[in-house]
């Protein structure tokens, strides 16, 4: 767990003070997120170009296999150069059925109505509406 907050650490630009790894994990996937309270604004940084993913398969693959026995949700948070760690199990938490809102509640419960900073798109990306 002490790698995983070094490379968050890295990925934001050295200070990890205020940094929140919401991670949803199970057979064959893995959905990183990290937040950084700067304050004003929640930002998201993007943890793509980093190991973060591997790291995560890493620790995900240490816990017991058998039904239920992995953690489903993992929540990591970093404060006055400490990192407390929480996670949840799928009899908790079913993260087959894809759910944007437990990411957002998630978030809501660690910064409240704070503003959530994304970067902009990537060039020739567009919108979808319905």
């Amino acid at each position: 767990m002490n790698e995983i907050g070094l490379e968050l650490a890295a990925l934001v630009g050295g200070d990890p003070n205020g940094v929140f790894l919401y991670v949803e994990i199970g057979e064959g996937w893995v959905s990183p997120s990290v937040f950084k309270d700067e304050g004003e604004v929640i930002r998201y940084y993007n943890p793509r170009e980093t190991n973060l993913s591997d790291m995560l398969w890493e620790a995900w693959y240490l816990e017991p296999d058998g039904p239920n026995m992995r953690w489903s949700v993992l929540e990591y948070a970093i404060q006055d150069k400490k990192f407390h760690v929480s996670m949840k199990y799928p009899e908790e938490v079913n993260v087959e059925i894809v759910d944007d809102e437990r990411r957002e509640a998630a978030l809501r419960a660690r910064f409240g109505d704070k503003p959530v900073v994304y970067p902009p798109p990537p060039k020739g990306a567009f919108e979808l509406k319905p």
